[in-house]
């Protein structure tokens, strides 16, 4: 008897299909395309021309809609999932052991309860619910009222508690998406794996189950949840933000998170302890006295982490600590940055960049003091290679050259090992380098378009045969750039296209008179001081071998403690900081730059 005529009793006759389409993915090693799926069951089900020319009442071929349907049920039964579309695969789970008709009527009866209406004539799900699109989300439940979880269960609800600050997430919520309810901590003592000293991050998965309905209010949604769950802890890879999904088709590691939470698979603790990020955090110092060190080190982020509320940093506080750019403009840049993923601010000197970069940088994160693998600072120069930023040979302790990352590749595994949260790296004077040499690839892998798993590539030095590399969606890149020195190469066209230009222009504005006024200066002499800088930058723009981008910014003359002599200390910055840089902008006319300086002093 073919595959076609056979039938399990009680059920729907795709469940016979069951164990085939299973059978066709473990022939191919645990993952097939539908395509090769179809074709194998086809060649081995002792199908007969005619029972492959049936169609059903839509139209559909029977014998494709049957396997659709028996992996429409594998995959809500994580036996399945779709690593990228068109592509199926077996979990952990689905390649364990045997799977009989018994198994396969009591997998069916499981999911049904869930998803009702499912008859042998109807197509499978293609939209929906459609499992190439189901989504992991794991969320928290902890409100200011306290633990929401048992009301959660009983309500069979999840909501977001937060005023809606997670409103886009929860509105991309949808049936069938597995959902989990987490809390993140560290733990350091009664590991099941020797830290050697050190603190690890915890994530203990509460409860799972799967969402009916999204009620679009922004807030709620509906859950099956899980009954009899018992509690279970995840290590390493965590997420501390209330709602976060897991980006299996792009990242590895969430791929085994889901896999261990809705799949019911162990941990290999083995594998992320040899992951690059919590390899050198975690490896065993070599002696007492620096495992002490770094167990002091922890326990300070343990007490930090757990007892200290995290302050928040936003476009209002880069106000209050003296940027005098409209509050409108400020934050139309940072939206920018979000957007592209890549910024560089560029400017005459004295304009704030590298001020603004760092707090704009603060602000995207939303902390005021960011971890230290959250915000990372280099600054190009002209002996600066790629070996030095990405990836190369360098001398080791013992003495020999070994392949190591450098700081953007550090960044790019700190990024992916905590998806959730937002990474910055800041690069000052970016053009004081050649940034197509000292990125090499990764002048590519920038691209907010190419920001996946998918468009990996190979490094010119590579640790493995085969090893790619992607940049992370929450990685994010700000340049600083002096568009006055002359020594400085023109961008490369290639990066000006994967970067957002910002041109920051001196702001002796009225924001920065009340910041001078409040610094105890009067306000007639903020008025001549002004109209002072106005005139020699008037001066330097309508001059033709200078121009514009060479203005004098107001970070010279923005003081930062209470002046108490404001006529001495407007004499002091003139002649040692605006003076000196006149001179070296006309420095083909001496005289000229000596007759703008003392210009500048006679208002002192």
């Amino acid at each position: 008897m073919s595959l076609f005529e056979q039938k399990i009793e009680g059920v729907p006759q795709f469940v016979s299909y069951f164990i085939p389409v299973r059978d066709a993915l473990l022939h191919f090693g645990g993952q097939a395309t539908a395509r090769q799926v179809y074709d194998y069951i086809a060649q081995h089900g002792g199908f007969t021309n005619e029972d492959l020319g049936q169609s059903n009442q839509t139209g559909r071929p029977t014998f494709e809609n049957r396997v659709a349907w028996a992996r429409f049920y594998l995959t809500k039964a994580s036996w399945m999932f779709s690593p990228k579309r068109g592509v199926w695969a077996l979990t952990e789970v689905g390649k364990q052991g045997a799977l009989t008709e018994e198994q396969a009527v009591t997998l069916f009866k499981s999911v049904q309860t869930k998803f009702k209406g499912h008859e042998e004539g109807q197509s499978a799900p293609e939209n929906n619910v459609q499992p190439d699109d189901t989504q992991y989300w794991f969320v928290g439940a902890a409100w200011d009222e306290g633990d929401q979880l048992p009301r959660f269960l009983e309500q069979r609800i999840w909501q977001d508690g937060r005023d809606e600050k997670y409103a886009y997430q929860v509105r991309d919520m949808k049936p069938g998406d597995r959902i989990a309810v987490k809390s993140a901590f560290v733990q350091k003592r009664d590991l099941p794996f020797d830290s050697h000293g050190r603190s690890v991050s915890v994530m203990r998965i509460k409860a799972i189950g799967i969402i009916t309905r999204n009620r679009d209010d922004s807030r709620t949604v509906d859950v099956e949840w899980e009954q009899d769950f018992k509690p279970r802890e995840w290590y390493f890879y965590t997420y501390r933000s209330t709602v976060t999904r897991a980006r299996v088709e792009d990242e590895g590691l969430a791929r085994r998170l889901v896999s261990f939470t809705f799949e019911g698979t162990s941990q290999d603790y083995a594998y992320f302890m040899a992951q690059p990020y919590w390899r050198d955090r975690f490896q065993d110092a070599g002696n007492a006295a620096e495992v002490v060190a770094a167990a002091v080190e922890e326990l300070e982020e343990l007490v930090e982490d757990e007892l200290i509320e995290v302050v928040t940093y936003g476009v209002a506080d880069i106000l209050a600590e003296g940027c005098f750019l409209p509050e409108q403009e400020l934050g139309s840049i940072l939206k920018r940055w979000q957007e592209k993923k890549n910024l560089i601010l560029q400017g005459p000197p004295g304009t704030g960049k590298t001020w603004l970069a760092k707090r704009l940088a603060k602000a995207l994160i939303g902390q005021k003091s960011p971890r230290d693998d959250q915000l990372r600072v280099v600054q190009f120069h002209p002996s600066l290679s790629y070996e030095d930023f990405v990836r190369g040979y360098r001398p080791s302790a013992d003495g020999r050259l070994t392949l190591m990352d450098g700081i953007f590749l550090q960044v790019v595994e700190a990024a992916r090992s905590q998806p959730d949260v937002e990474h910055v790296l800041i690069i000052e004077e970016i053009n004081r380098g050649n940034p197509a040499q000292v990125l090499g690839e990764m002048l590519t892998l920038l691209e907010s378009s190419k920001r996946s798993r998918a468009e990996a590539m190979e490094l010119a030095y590579r640790n493995a045969v085969g090893e790619k590399v992607y940049v992370p969606e929450n990685l994010y890149v700000i340049g600083t750039m002096n568009v006055a020195d002359r020594s400085l190469a023109l961008v490369d066209l290639a990066l000006r296209r994967r970067f957002a230009f910002v041109t920051l222009a001196p702001c002796f504005n009225e924001a920065w008179m009340q910041w001078c006024e409040a610094k105890g200066l009067a306000r007639n002499v903020i008025a001549v001081i002004k109209l002072a800088m106005d005139t020699l930058n008037q001066e330097i723009s309508a001059d033709r071998a200078l121009g514009p981008q060479f203005q004098v910014g107001h970070s010279y003359l923005t003081p930062v403690e209470t002046v108490r002599d404001a006529k001495t200390w407007f004499a002091d910055v003139v002649r040692t900081e605006i003076g000196p840089l006149l001179h070296e902008y006309w420095f083909d006319a001496p005289e000229r730059a000596e007759q703008a300086t003392q210009k500048l002093l006679l208002q002192a």
